[in-house]
């Protein structure tokens, strides 16, 4: 490049940083979109199943005030996926459910899904000398429930509360980030399960790596990914 060049190039003006949204880097509306369907399966099949993950706050609450009737609460259902519909079409976000935009989607979601046990079990393994079983591996839950409450919930709106009460936004999304993971792991043993290190081990990690996945991809990556990993976990035992 000629000096002259290179003046010219030191006098343009420097295009802004991208702004992150308190969210992450990912369209939230979007996201909104794509993991509707998979918590509408999950909230119908819970019900035929007969049981709902501890951490599934919504559909316990909409099974109580439906009265624990099986009808009323597949009518809720019915209106909640009516509305849905309705809110896709006035907000012009039908695009998203498109197989152009939702399949590049749960593909990445896949491969982070499908190689997370591996690549958390070599750390614990290798790194810190704790060994994993499938019991552990199985025991991570409800992902869609999950994502939403402790990624979009605590991680990202931690890190806004934090960031409005005065803390330095990266140090509020550090310790969001922290918090969510360790929040996230300890929920398990807080519904009742045994606590065992291991396992506490295993979800710190893995509430992480869904939360830079959240973060710098989107809401419907860490759900997606979540959700296909458990997926997997209950077809391979």
């Amino acid at each position: 490049m000629s000096r002259a060049a290179a003046r010219a190039a030191a006098r343009a003006p420097r295009r802004p940083a991208p702004r992150v949204a308190w969210y992450g880097h990912g369209d939230l509306g979007a996201s909104l979109v794509l993991v509707f369907p998979l918590v509408l399966a999950y909230g119908i099949g819970a019900l035929l199943a007969g049981t709902i993950s501890a951490v599934d706050v919504p559909s316990r609450v909409l099974w109580r005030l439906s009265g624990a009737d099986r009808e009323t609460y597949l009518l809720v259902y019915a209106a909640l996926a009516a509305g849905f519909l309705v809110w896709i079409g006035k907000r012009g976000r039908r695009a998203a459910l498109t197989l152009d935009v939702a399949a590049p989607v749960v593909m990445e979601a896949a491969i982070y899904g499908l190689t997370l046990a591996a690549v958390i079990d070599l750390v614990l393994s290798r790194a810190l000398g704790l060994g994993v079983g499938d019991d552990l591996v199985t025991a991570l839950g409800a992902g869609i429930h999950e994502e939403l409450l402790f990624r979009l919930g605590v991680f990202a709106g931690g890190a806004r509360l934090l960031a409005r009460a005065g803390v330095a936004p990266r140090v509020a999304w550090l310790v969001a980030f922290v918090g969510a993971a360790l929040l996230f792991a300890a929920a398990h043993h807080w519904a009742g399960e045994p606590w065992d290190e291991r396992a506490f081990a295993f979800r710190v990690l893995a509430g992480g790596a869904f939360g830079l996945i959240f973060w710098y991809r989107s809401l419907a990556h860490a759900v997606w990914a979540h959700a296909l990993y458990d997926v997997y976990v209950v077809l391979v035992r």
